[in-house]
């Protein structure tokens, strides 16, 4: 597969720190911020390749308009596919089968094939259990065998609806579907209703670096599909790696996205030649930002040394031959001037407090579904404090239908009666973080 190669001023690569140290001091923490600029498009064959998963199992039926949502949210994302992109729509219940093209192939969007793929979406019909795993193998051999069309297509993306838990498959078959298709494609998972596992499908979104959502009514879906679908279509560059080299003796302790929502990639490194490791940083568009943030462990110098404790470069393509596409430097410096080594960088500290939001959220949730109402108090509550600080309004929002806040500090209590619906939205958005600004 190959796709045309960015323009190094496509990029620009911008790091915020406090690079003082105390004396002794070993951990150096960045917010590293990337930005995308105009990214021309690209030249000759399908830009990208995109499948549509779409749940049939039996529970699809109950209510009765949740299939028929599903097929008008199908035909509104073949719809919105851009001329000349490849697709394929998957039928997906304790099997996978391809409804079109029929033959596990892909099609070319013109008028003409997007009507054949509606014709065949109509035509659906819910039955039987639900085999996540399934559908991605099938997905992943459409886009990696689905003929010349998946072998020209830089970009791979998906969608998966489902309204029920995995039961028809065991976890580690699930588990093993999902490590298959990593690197594969992209996959952005949607659960209509209230059935369905919140942590099943953010293990597919995280690693398969898409996003994981509740539809709570089905009606919303065709709206969510196609957002989805202008997002999707937007992409234009494929497979960009962060690559961060560091210096001997020195640790990456972590590798996170913060922004637009938490992702953490330390356990994402690949080899990358000698102290370095590409991790990877998914699609872009034209005008994105998102940033990162890296925390390394050094060994401690004197007071008034210096040194380069992490180079981060944007790249794209493998190995050596990877074009560079922007680079940032990370700096230690230690001093025994304790108003400069106790300074905290307000980048690193707002999205320190947005990483620690999402993970006290879905502790808190945990324990609240575990009985465990103190620790559910105590964790939620921080919550509040940190969606407050951070100016996450849409979050704080979230937080409010499932606690009472008595005030901004974090003093709530568990409201005894919370939607199911109110709850997933807050588990599936929690890694939603808001921007500082420069």
């Amino acid at each position: 597969m190959t796709q045309p190669r960015p323009d190094p001023g496509d990029f620009t690569l911008d790091v915020f720190q406090n690079e003082y140290l105390p004396a002794g001091g070993r951990d150096v923490n960045a917010i590293v911020t990337v930005t995308s600029g105009r990214l021309a498009a690209p030249r000759g064959g399908p830009a990208a390749a995109e499948i549509i998963m779409v749940d049939c199992s039996g529970s699809m039926n109950d209510p009765a308009g949740k299939m028929a949502e599903a097929k008008v949210a199908t035909a509104a994302a073949i719809d919105a596919l851009r001329d000349g992109t490849s697709f394929a729509v998957i039928a997906g219940n304790e099997k996978a089968r391809a409804i079109y093209p029929p033959d596990a192939s892909l099609a070319v969007a013109t008028a003409q094939a997007r009507d054949a793929a509606r014709q065949a979406v109509r035509g659906l019909q819910a039955d039987g259990g639900t085999a996540i795993g399934q559908w991605l193998l099938l997905a992943h051999q459409i886009f990696t065998s689905g003929g010349r069309d998946a072998e020209s297509a830089p970009v791979r993306h998906a969608i998966l609806l489902t309204d029920g838990k995995n039961q028809h498959e065991t976890p580690e078959k699930l588990a093993g579907a999902i490590s298959w298709c990593e690197g594969a494609f992209r996959c952005d998972c949607r659960g209509v209703g209230t059935d369905w596992e919140v942590a099943e499908l953010r293990k597919i979104s995280t690693a398969l670096l898409g996003t994981v959502d509740i539809v709570a009514d089905p009606a919303g879906l065709a709206a969510d599909f196609t957002a989805l679908m202008h997002t999707a279509m937007s992409k234009q560059i494929a497979d960009v790696s962060l690559r961060v080299w560091t210096p001997q003796h020195a640790q990456i302790k972590f590798l996170k996205q913060v922004a637009p929502d938490v992702a953490d990639l330390t356990g994402r490194r690949s080899a990358a030649g000698p102290q370095a490791g590409d991790y990877p940083a998914g699609a872009w568009g034209p005008g994105e930002t998102r940033d990162y943030h890296l925390c390394v462990e050094v060994s401690p110098a004197g007071v008034g040394q210096e040194m380069l404790a992490a180079r981060v470069s944007l790249v794209s393509g493998p190995g050596s031959q990877a074009q560079v596409l922007g680079q940032g430097l990370v700096r230690a410096l230690w001093t025994d001037d304790e108003a400069l080594s106790t300074r905290i960088n307000p980048h690193v500290a707002h999205y320190t407090g947005q990483a620690e939001l999402a993970q006290v959220i879905q502790d808190g949730l945990q324990a609240r579904k575990e009985g465990d109402e103190d620790t559910a108090t105590a964790k939620l509550g921080r919550a509040v404090t940190l969606a407050n600080q951070a100016g996450n309004e849409e979050t704080a929002r979230l937080l409010a239908k499932v606690v009472e806040v008595h005030d901004a500090t974090g003093t709530v209590r568990l409201r005894k009666k919370v939607a199911d619906a109110d709850e997933m939205a807050l588990d599936t958005r929690s890694t939603r973080t808001v921007r500082t600004k420069k």
